[in-house]
């Protein structure tokens, strides 16, 4: 048997000779042929771990260093934004909450306050206080995530099991706020689905103290592990003016030198009352994106605390009090996140015949925006999350679109791969933290 009944045969094509090849040792399958003399074109991915979700890289080598990068997306299609043209405003909030799913209440948050600001309704101030912490909560989540998952990627795997270990105590207290550990359709046009629990505000309390030690914990572990220091310092660089160009945002851009932040620079939900730092670094590397990252947790820890005492302050409804806009009745989720209380729908059914008909057109038809456009953008995990809403004036979005950081950032990996070796690329794209849900929406 030849390497020909082995291997596909190479051919020649206007790039150059390729190879096809599914293993076996490079001298076997170019047998005399000089590999100096050729490029190596080789994909990465789509595939968990290694290139962070269905991303798929196309690299072209030299020997173990990178000459070129092209990212290739849409292995994870789903049309989200297409959908929301086919469901009333409420029914968006459950599909864009799948979008970057790692950081469903950013893009529940950020659709609904697009239809509010359509609206021209004002939420009101617990409601407002309750999305903020929600949040915070979900950044912390999100960057469990990332330090979880960059670390098994990078052989870390003690950043992975105390990473995953953290993240899920956070989905506890979503899970106990909202009913679901994840695409909660809990943050919706005009306010929430629901209150707190009696219960949440205690247990938030307690689980303050137990980020606390974990972040201190994992930052010990890792801050003078020389492997990692060595995985990360001097590797995927990218300054400033890169970053701009770009339209590089977030963690990335701050850990090049920009304390550029929009709960600062263009603050919404009242961030410019609380008092919290935006963390920066000037390396512009994967070290400096993980120190800004660990210490945008702890500054989120502080943003809850606070956020905290001023809930305990506020009573009130958590949905606009306009029967045009809020359900009759508040939905009430369950633990288990299906089904409505007893009590809910004993006011329904046992209610007026008025109030179970309007209750019935506002849930199947919706209410109607008033026509126009507009664009609302907040501080995600990965960068800039804004959301661009159209209205006809109908029951349902004309448009809907997200400018996601996922798919914006990923643009950097060319930039911070380049010159560097292919072991790096993985580094990089680790730092970048996209989320593919987001990015291919």
């Amino acid at each position: 048997m030849t390497t020909s009944d082995i291997y596909s045969p190479s051919r020649e094509t206007t790039e150059g000779r390729i190879f096809n090849v599914s293993g076996g040792d490079w001298d076997s399958v170019l047998g005399a042929e000089p590999l100096h003399d050729e490029r190596l074109v080789i994909n990465m991915g789509p595939q968990h771990p290694s290139t962070h979700g269905v991303l798929r890289l196309v690299l072209e080598l030299e020997g173990e260093t990178v000459t070129d990068a092209r990212v290739v997306v849409g292995y994870l299609h789903t049309g989200i934004e297409k959908n929301a043209e086919f469901r009333n405003w409420t029914q968006g909030s459950a599909f864009v909450t799948r979008c970057d799913y790692l950081a469903n209440l950013f893009n529940e948050s950020v659709y609904s306050m697009a239809v509010e600001k359509l609206l021209g309704t004002v939420v009101p101030e617990r409601a407002n206080l309750i999305r903020l912490m929600m949040m915070e909560i979900n950044r912390i989540s999100s960057h469990w995530v990332w330090l979880a998952t960059g670390g098994m990627e990078l052989g870390a795997l003690t950043a992975m099991t105390n990473g995953f270990r953290a993240r899920e105590r956070c989905m506890d207290i979503f899970e106990l706020i909202t009913g679901l550990r994840m695409n909660h359709a809990y943050i919706r046009p005009g306010g929430l689905a629901q209150d707190l629990p009696e219960d949440a505000l205690p247990k938030i309390r307690d689980w303050i103290k137990e980020m606390d030690k974990e972040i201190r914990d994992v930052d010990r572990l890792l801050r003078g592990q020389p492997i990692w220091i060595n995985r990360l310092k001097g590797v995927g660089w990218i300054g400033v003016e890169g970053c701009l160009s770009l339209g590089v945002t977030g963690p990335l851009l701050r850990a090049a030198g920009l304390p550029w932040d929009l709960r600062k620079t263009d603050p919404y939900l009242g961030y410019e009352t609380y008092d919290f730092d935006v963390p920066t670094d000037d390396g512009g590397d994967c070290w400096s994106r993980f120190v800004v990252r660990v210490a945008e947790m702890r500054e989120s820890l502080r943003i809850i605390s606070q956020v905290i005492e001023r809930i305990e302050q506020t009573p009130g409804r958590v949905m606009v009090d306009d029967p045009k806009i809020a359900w009759p009745a508040q939905l009430s989720i369950g633990s288990d996140g299906m089904g409505n209380s007893p009590a809910h729908v004993n006011k329904i059914m046992n209610g007026s015949m008025e109030s179970l008909i309007h209750h019935f057109k506002l849930v199947t038809e919706g209410f109607r925006v008033p026509a126009g456009q507009v664009y609302v953008p907040i501080e995600g995990p990965r960068g800039e999350l804004g959301a661009h809403v159209v209205s006809d004036g109908g029951t349902r979005p004309y448009r809907v679109h997200l400018r996601e950081p996922s798919f914006i950032n990923l643009q950097a990996t060319a930039a911070m791969s380049i010159g560097g070796q292919i072991a790096d690329v993985i580094a990089s794209i680790a730092s970048i933290d996209p989320v593919i849900g987001g990015c291919d929406r």
